[in-house]
């Protein structure tokens, strides 16, 4: 059966126009299987044609070099034309800022002990006061001759 199939190696070479589409390729962002595709080739063929020529590995790497710089002066010019959103995505994304999401209050401070002292006396005489007021409301009781002569 695989005998009637007309099989023919391709041969792989990386010349000028296929260097030139994996170039543009990975300079429009393409990777992988896409890349390959685009360049005119199999996604095997662009594997092994990387390991037999290194002219192919480097052109994907300036594509994608170029396009990264391209883009990077984009935002840049942005950012220092006065957008600040621009500003900010540039420092997000090549400087590896962040922005504080959290807000931590240090306070140190030293408790004197006359100062811990005059804390403690006024709740114990707000206490007092408490305890005063809470006398006020109950009940009067009975004087002690009435107690003494019986039930009325």
């Amino acid at each position: 059966m695989f005998r009637d199939l007309p099989i023919r190696a391709r041969e792989l070479k990386a010349t000028p126009a296929v260097l030139e589409r994996i170039y543009e390729g990975a300079r429009l962002g393409l990777k992988g299987e896409s890349l390959a595709l685009a360049a005119g080739l199999l996604p095997e063929e662009f594997a092994r044609l990387k390991l037999m020529d290194r002219t192919a590995e480097i052109a994907e790497m300036k594509g994608r070099a170029d396009s990264e710089m391209s883009m990077s002066r984009v935002v840049f010019e942005a950012a220092e034309g006065g957008d600040a959103k621009a500003a900010l995505e540039f420092l997000r994304h090549r400087h590896e800022w962040v922005a504080k999401q959290q807000v931590q209050v240090d306070v140190a401070q030293s408790i004197s002990i006359t100062a811990a002292l005059e804390m403690a006396e006024k709740r114990v005489r707000a206490a007092e006061a408490i305890e005063d007021a809470v006398e006020i409301r109950r009940p009067l009781a009975r004087p002690q001759a009435l107690v003494e002569m019986g039930p009325v």
